[in-house]
């Protein structure tokens, strides 16, 4: 007998529907199962990515340490192996990595601590700061290392610097590092930024000609009309050493450090590190 007009024929409606309904969740299952592995195989390939990074960054990284020290033992070596501090460029190749090395006197800089203001003016108009500019700094420079409240003409202590809106005054103590400089009154970045490759902390005396830069030999020339007399020997007690490893996947590590060697070369056993940095850039 043939069913009513309308009637679903028996079993079809009763099976359809649960029969849908769990292909429809059989499909969402694939669709999250297929983008769950896309997320786990990206995050694997990302954490890859990482680990090679940190991996090629730490080679780079030893690579530059390691040459530091090796060329400081150049530097103590007497024989024809020997390296000058003379700011030619020396490269070392090691497993992973390549490392250019640059090796300066300290001599040949401008202390801020110990320099009389004449010569912190002639190296600030050097540099590029105009002839009132640089003495008002130098003399700011001097009021900031020595104790006192009273400024030195055209120089700065706390009321010039609270005249100036800051909320600090000279510690009357020597620079602790070259970047305090940056507090110095008249002072801007951009000039700090071209005064820092002539400056150090770590040499006492006046700057040797014989190691300075032409930014210093110009300071010394402006101070007494001519470049007073030199030795031909670098001083190479104390040395800035730069190294620039240079790895693979682009990795790349600057190490800086400024070493002081021990009286007499060839005598191994002597040399301190004074400071060990990584600078940006």
């Amino acid at each position: 007998m043939d069913a009513p007009r309308g009637a679903t024929p028996a079993g079809f409606g009763a099976e359809s529907h649960p029969s849908g309904f769990a292909l429809l969740l059989v499909l969402w299952s694939l669709v999250l199962l297929s983008l769950l592995i896309t997320q786990l195989t990206a995050a694997g390939r990302s954490e890859a990515r990482l680990a090679l990074n940190l991996r090629t960054n730490a080679v780079a990284e030893a690579a530059a340490d390691g040459a530091i020290h090796e060329a400081v033992f150049h530097v103590i070596d007497a024989s024809a192996a020997h390296w000058a501090a003379n700011g030619q460029p020396h490269e070392i190749r090691l497993p992973g990595a390549r490392v250019a090395i640059r090796i300066d006197s300290e001599a040949g800089r401008v202390n801020p601590n110990t320099a009389q203001p004449e010569l912190l003016s002639a190296l600030l108009h050097a540099a590029g700061a105009d002839t009132r500019t640089a003495g008002a700094i130098a003399m700011a420079i001097v009021d900031w290392r020595f104790p006192g409240d009273q400024p030195r003409q055209g120089g700065a202590k706390l009321p010039q610097y609270r005249a100036a809106g800051r909320d600090y005054g000279p510690p009357g103590a020597p620079f602790e590092s070259l970047d305090e400089l940056g507090l110095v009154l008249g002072m801007t970045p951009e000039l700090l930024a071209r005064l820092m490759p002539h400056l150090t902390l770590y040499h006492d005396g006046d700057p040797d000609p014989a190691a300075a830069d032409p930014v210093v030999l110009a300071a010394l020339r402006e101070l007494s009309g001519t470049l007073p007399a030199t030795s031909q020997r670098i001083d190479e007690t104390t040395l800035a050493i730069t190294a620039i490893a240079s790895g693979e996947n682009n990795s790349r590590f600057v190490r800086r450090a400024i070493m002081r060697i021990g009286a007499g070369r060839g005598n191994t056993s002597l040399y301190e590190v004074l400071s060990w940095s990584a600078p940006i850039g």
